[in-house]
This record gives structure tokens, sequence and C-alpha cells, in this order.
């Protein structure tokens, strides 16, 4: 899959089956636009092409704009969203950087700029909720118009729902936020997960007994945090069981750097630098506060207890 952290430059543009959206999540509602998308872009033997933004135009307004209402947590890293639209049969991903060049461009420049020129869609598939251009004036009856004008196809997608609630980025978040992560796992179509290269840390899990392999996270606002029952992949031919914490530890440090920090019980290799996946399997708690080191080693103790429980060891 080839990947643009802007409009593909000129000499590398070609005609392509695109649709557009943040894709945070890649749930299964993404995943049906997303096999829609890449089954027209087979049918015309064109490239199948996302189009996606960085950061989030939502955090982009909370940061710039008073009253704009707060940023959505982030449920995928880069490396995670892109993994998993290659998953799905992607073969081309741009991301433009959302500015206030972006935010400010009305409805029509988009659809010319963007769809038209920079990505020379041939055929466009969008959600039934997209929205573009400034003050997101833009829908499906203008691009209608411009399709029309433009010479490029356009298709509207349906929602998708399961259970009466639809399948969509808000859904996941909710079901993340209050632990469900049976429930997230229906909406994805599979387990959360979150990968990275192990980091090294302060050191402190060692001191106290519990090694930890240390991921960074590369955004403020997760859409999990606190302490779960999880197994790692990357690190031998089978899952490996575990317990972690995803946070910035208000145990051992004030403002800490927001980390996932993963025990694997029974293991003691030297992994710095390994790219690993670590699934979540259930939340046992909340991070919290302690008064003293011990209190925190005693709370540890339990929370390892209760995962080695779940995994029978």
């Amino acid at each position: 899959m080839q990947v643009f952290r802007r409009l593909p430059p000129a000499d590398q543009r070609q005609p392509c089956v695109l649709t557009i959206g943040n894709f945070d999540g890649v749930h299964r509602g993404h995943q049906a636009v997303l096999q829609r998308l890449v089954s027209a872009a087979r049918e015309r033997a064109l490239p199948a092409c996302v189009l996606t933004f960085e950061p989030h135009p939502r955090e982009y307004f909370a940061a710039s704009r008073p009253g704009a209402g707060p940023a959505p947590a982030r449920i995928l890293t880069g490396r995670d969203k892109l993994g998993a639209l290659a998953a799905c049969g992607v073969d081309r991903v741009c991301i433009a950087h959302f500015n206030a060049n972006l935010a400010a461009m009305p409805a029509e420049a988009f659809a010319e700029q963007l769809i038209v020129e920079g990505l020379q869609a041939r055929h466009l598939l969008i959600g039934d909720d997209f929205r573009f251009g400034a003050q997101r004036r833009g829908d499906f009856d203008l691009l209608a118009g411009l399709s029309a004008r433009h010479g490029f196809g356009l298709e509207r997608m349906p929602t998708i729902a399961d259970r009466g609630e639809r399948y969509s980025s808000s859904a996941v978040r909710r079901a993340l936020a209050a632990g469900d992560l049976a429930r997230a796992r229906e909406l994805l179509g599979h387990p959360y997960c979150v990968s990275g290269h192990v980091i090294h840390g302060r050191k402190l899990g060692r001191t106290l007994g519990f090694p930890t392999l240390n991921i960074g996270i590369p955004f403020a606002n997760p859409a999990v945090a606190g302490i779960f029952i999880v197994q790692v992949h990357g690190l031998g031919r089978k899952p490996l069981p575990a317990v972690a914490s995803l946070g910035t530890r208000p145990a051992v440090e004030r403002n800490g750097r927001l980390l996932l920090e993963v025990h694997v019980f029974d293991f003691s290799a030297s992994v710095y630098g390994a790219l690993v996946s670590v699934e979540f399997i259930s939340r046992l708690r909340e991070e919290r506060h302690y008064d003293n080191l011990d209190l925190m080693v005693e709370q540890i103790h339990r929370d390892a207890r209760a995962a080695r429980d779940h995994f029978g060891i």
C-alpha cells in the first residue's frame, strides 16, 4: 500500500476510486465502505484510494476555536490505522494535513482541488453522513452537481447498524471508555489492539519485581485507559499472557508521559526495538494514586493474580 503524507506529487497522480473519512477505528461500518471501495476499484481496474486527515478535524477545531467542543479520543495509532486500511485491500492512502487553509476551503474548492485535481477520482464513494468544506456545507447534493460537471461517478453507502446502534467511531469510543471490550470487539469485528515498538522506560517496574515492555502512545487522548488483562503478539509463535497499564502513571509521577506498560508473565528476554501488538481482553480497574509504593505494589500483585487466574497460570 502506498502512503502519501500529502496529496501525491504531480508525477505520481493517477485516476482512482476514492473514499474520504477519518477512519478512526476502521470498525465494521468502515470495513463495509472499504469492501465496496475495493470492489468498485477492481471493477474499473483502478487503485482503491482513501483520503484521510491528520490531525482529526475535530482535534484541530478543539485546539483553535473556543467553544468548538472537546476533541474525540483516539482509537487507533497511525500505524494501526494504516495497517487496518491495508488489510482491507486499500491501495493508496493520502493523509492531508488539516490546518487553517483546509478548514476554510469552500466545499466546491475542496472537491475541485482535492477530489478532481489532486487525487483524480473517477468514482467517489461516501458515507450517508459525509460533510466537507468550510462549515461542513458540502454534502451529497453538492457532490452530485460536481460529479456531472467533472465526470466522476458518485455513490453513497447507507448506514450500517447492529441491534439498533449505528456502527461508528463514537460507538467504539463509548465501549472502550466504559471498559466494555466485548462490545468494542463486536463493533470492530476483532479484538482491540495497540501496536508499537518497545522503548526504554524508567525501569521502576523492574525494581518492584514487575518488569514491563513500554510502548509510547503518540497522542494525548487515547480511547482506553486503566489496568487491563492483555496478551502480547509478536514475541513468539503464540500470544503471551500479560497484565498492562495504559495511562500517565499517577501513582509514581506527576504529569507523566502517556505509556502502555505491559508485564508479560514469566518472560525475561530483552526486546527493545521489537514491534509488538497488545490485545486488550478485559479491564481490571482505572488508574489511581497511592500514598506510598508499598500500597501500589500490593495492588499490582492483586492485578497480576487476577490476570494469571484469567489465563489459568
